[in-house]
């Protein structure tokens, strides 16, 4: 079973994009392994600080190490990713020349309330990571629109196409962090 870290780029307590999370990985059960870090634990970055790395930071990069993909999902600030991710990408990047998102599988969906499902935080966000040198599953795009009731108390997507598209991400997902782990150790 293939070992997913998940970053949730939503600090709220009852966030959409958590319950999405919980039905991907209820959707990937018996093939992915979700492990889920909660970023709201690492301190504000301050480059001053990579000298004296603080502990949870450490544990953010030792737990995409250990990872064989990544998978985020995000909301939209602002028409942008939220504060919180980016300060957790930042602390993977870090120190130079120890950028923990070179060559990592990985994915990236979102979810809003609004028609778009965070589109523009996922463009943005793709720049980022395509930037980092992480190895970006381009394919399929998921922008999810939760609306009331998509993803019940068992976190099971109550719509059928939604439930099938998706299906078919975790996949793709899947498959596609099998290809760069191939690619990686020839």
């Amino acid at each position: 079973m293939k070992k997913i870290l998940i970053l949730v780029g939503s600090n709220r307590k009852e966030s959409i994009n958590h319950k999405f999370a919980q039905a991907l990985e209820k959707l990937a059960d018996g093939r992915l392994a979700f492990e889920y870090f909660d970023l709201t634990t690492l301190p504000m970055y301050n480059d001053d600080d990579v000298g004296a790395y603080p502990p949870t930071a450490q544990h953010l990069k030792d737990s995409v190490a250990a990872a064989d993909g990544v998978l985020i999902v995000t909301p939209e600030h602002n028409r942008s990713i939220p504060a919180v991710l980016k300060n957790a990408i930042d602390w993977g990047s870090r120190p130079w020349g120890q950028n923990s998102w070179t060559g990592k599988a990985t994915a990236i969906v979102g979810s809003s309330p609004g028609a778009m499902g965070a589109i523009a935080a996922q463009i943005h966000l793709r720049s980022i990571m395509v930037s980092l040198g992480a190895t970006l599953m381009t394919s399929p795009e998921v922008y999810l629109q939760m609306k009331p009731g998509l993803i019940d108390e068992n976190n099971d997507i109550t719509n059928e196409d939604t439930r099938a598209f998706l299906a078919g991400f975790v996949d793709r997902f899947s498959a596609w962090v099998g290809v760069v782990q191939d690619r990686a150790a020839a």
